[in-house]
């Protein structure tokens, strides 16, 4: 990887030093913290109902009960999967520039991220495999890397940082809500507590190698893609909740024509914009996004 200036500050060696810490602290072997149950019944929650891809439109109020609970598994499972083969991207691109020319301060940091991103990585999988019996393939999304070094590291930060602030949304919200199964609220609630250093970690990182670019000269062409780029990436993100697998494993006819109705749906296009805003507000108020974006 080529050299670029080093990511630096008084106040971030402060921050670094305070979540590593706490990761310290906070340490739990995964491996013996969950009392994994033999099976989760098949008539409660698996998920949230207010965080269902269906939630809010009339697709939703047409199901029986059995056909809700139905669903509320399968996205679960499509959501640890989708956690399963996220983690996997952040720690390859993670792994790449640990201790590279660059990022000398934050990655002592990095091993405490990595070490805890491969565990998250076992327990989703571990749901997946034990409850649904398969964890959901990954769907491709090409996204063509930058030419410019600094510019590509700005933006696998800023991809994880999304990444992982659209995951918390759902591990806080299913962190405390008693319908759902003791494991299901135990997961969420250890990944949030490790996540809410690593999203601390990230803005500040992602903030700090933007300045970087606009220090360097990023030209408003560059701004221009580099927001694009951005907003199609949250854009994937959002839609990979809409999974036409977990409708057909859910026995829901017209997975794919459902799909794209619900993605258009004013409903949902409302809850989106909850889950996202605050990475829209981050990546205005540093400048990446537009504030009336």
């Amino acid at each position: 990887m080529q050299s670029t200036a080093a990511v630096d500050s008084s106040e971030f060696r402060e921050l670094l030093g305070r979540l590593s810490e706490k990761a310290r602290v906070d340490y739990y072997n995964p491996y013996t913290k969950f009392d994994w149950p033999e099976t989760i019944p098949a008539d409660a929650w698996w998920m949230s109902p207010e965080l269902l891809s269906m939630y809010g439109t009339e697709f939703m109020d047409e199901l029986a009960p059995t056909r809700l609970h139905a669903l509320s598994r399968w996205e679960s499972i499509n959501f640890y999967s989708l956690n399963v083969h996220g983690i996997r991207e952040l720690l390859i691109e993670v792994t790449r520039r640990i201790h590279s020319p660059g990022f000398e301060i934050p990655s002592d940091f990095f091993h405490h991220f990595i070490g805890e991103e491969n565990e998250h990585m076992w327990f989703f999988a571990t749901f997946c495999r034990k409850y649904g019996s398969k964890v959901y393939p990954e769907k491709t999304f090409k996204f063509s890397a930058a030419q410019e070094p600094a510019l590509e590291n700005f933006l696998v930060f800023a991809r994880i940082l999304i990444f992982e602030q659209i995951v918390d949304y759902y591990n806080v919200y299913m962190a405390t809500d008693g319908r759902l199964h003791p494991i299901i609220q135990h997961i969420n609630r250890l990944h949030h507590q490790d996540e809410s250093r690593h999203i601390a970690f990230g803005a500040r990182l992602v903030q700090l190698l933007w300045n970087q670019l606009l220090d360097a000269g990023l030209d408003a062409e560059r701004r221009r893609s580099t927001s694009d780029y951005l907003n199609r990436y949250i854009t994937a993100s959002i839609e990979s909740f809409y999974n036409p697998s977990v409708y057909k494993d859910s026995a829901i006819s017209g997975g794919f024509a459902l799909r794209q109705r619900l993605l258009r749906h004013p409903a949902r296009q409302q809850t989106h914009a909850r889950v996202l805003r605050k990475t829209t507000d981050f990546f205005a108020r540093i400048g990446v996004f537009e504030a009336t974006a």
